[in-house]
């Protein structure tokens, strides 16, 4: 007994800081619990590197087994060589026989998680639904919906071959060069002439349009007559009404294009001969009860312009008097009363003259200051 060496109890842990109580031993369960989560990372450990061995070959050892070394334990030389750099799997050059036929190397490649909805759209088996109008495709025998643009170039034409074409439209339109009528010789009463000179080269675009038979001569020569009138001074200058102006079977006009800007509305022109003659002869009667509405329009017109001047006139007196009346309170520190002067100090007193009967036979006082008139009656 006496040579048997005396033992120690173990050592309690001690409290590391005052107030600080100390640890306790761990349960049987929470020993056993950590060891099982211990070896379920182990064997998913191993299952990856499975995984790459299989596709990036031997080559990926030296790696896996260079990070299991511990901190200060030499590693060899084939884990650092950059001769053993494993291929990634985004490379696509990577033709390796270890590999299935058919793997792609972004197959494996999963999203984040916040892109898991992420949906990949193959454009090249999309179709273009034009933005949901309707096109030639849903229905192809609509020939007014798409009708082709009179404007613009053809497929199948060439640039030349378009000019072309246009040249012949607007000489057909002006019934000029091939698209002129024929003057017959044997039938020479059918042929049209000028209502001027008896002339037979005369314009068949006015011959159409307004059934006015004039060489281009004549119509210089008497602008009175054929000068071609706007809409604005047909309406302004011979009083006409839109409705009249547009009835071309009344007053026929010839569209053309507005020269202020290309967008605009066509521009109407009628002719002044026929103008005048509606105006006058069937409107108005005569040509001096045209000018007596318009120079009783006229009047109206400045009549109105007055009124409607002195109608601003008075609202801005109005709203000065009331200007004037702030300021006065603001300047002398307190409100008047009724009957005060504006902008003076006192109330106003008045001056009364002598009393003059009016229409009725009332004698009829006025203030000589403020011009205010009081009925006098006497019993």
């Amino acid at each position: 007994m006496a040579s048997e060496r005396p033992s120690t109890p173990p050592p309690q842990p001690t409290a590391t800081g005052a107030g600080t109580l100390p640890k306790t031993p761990l349960t049987p369960e929470q020993v056993k619990r950590i060891e099982i989560n211990r070896l379920k990372a182990k064997a998913l450990r191993d299952q990856r590197e499975a995984v790459s061995r299989k596709y990036n070959g031997p080559s990926s050892l030296g790696q896996s087994d260079s990070s299991n070394f511990s901190a200060g334990q030499k590693r060899p030389n084939a884990a650092i060589s950059s001769s053993n750099v494993p291929s990634t799997l985004r490379d696509g050059r990577n033709k390796d026989a270890a590999k299935p036929s058919g793997f792609r190397p972004l197959d494996e490649i999963q999203p984040a998680r916040n892109f898991t909805k992420y949906v990949e759209y193959d454009f090249s088996k999309m179709t273009d639904t034009k933005g949901g109008f309707l096109t030639a495709e849903d229905d192809p025998h609509n020939k007014a919906l798409h009708a082709p643009s009179a404007e613009e170039k053809p497929a199948h034409m060439t640039l030349k071959e378009w000019e072309r074409h246009q040249l012949l439209r607007s000489l057909r339109n002006r019934r000029e060069g091939p698209f002129e009528p024929g003057l017959s010789v044997l039938k020479k009463e059918e042929n049209k002439t000028c209502r001027e000179c008896d002339s037979l080269e005369i314009d068949w675009k006015w011959d159409e349009v307004f059934s006015c038979a004039i060489c281009n001569t004549c119509k210089e020569k008497f602008p009175e007559k054929y000068s071609l009138l706007t809409k604005t001074e047909a309406r302004e200058d011979y009083l006409l009404t839109d409705p009249e102006l547009k009835d071309e079977e009344l007053l026929p006009h010839l569209e053309r294009p507005n020269p202020h800007k290309s967008t605009w509305n066509n521009m109407m022109l009628f002719l002044r001969y026929q103008v005048e003659e509606y105006a006058i002869n069937k409107k108005w009667g005569s040509a001096e009860a045209l000018d007596e509405e318009f120079n009783r329009r006229e009047t109206d017109k400045k009549r109105r312009k007055e009124d409607k001047f002195k109608s601003k006139l008075q609202e801005l007196k109005k709203k000065t008097r009331v200007e004037a009346y702030r300021r006065s309170r603001k300047a002398g520190g307190g409100g008047g009363a009724f009957g005060d002067e504006i902008g003076r100090s006192g109330k106003h007193v008045h001056t009364w003259g002598r009393a003059v009967e009016n229409d009725e036979g009332v004698g009829v006082k006025t203030c000589v200051d403020c011009g205010m008139e009081v009925e006098e009656l006497e019993f």
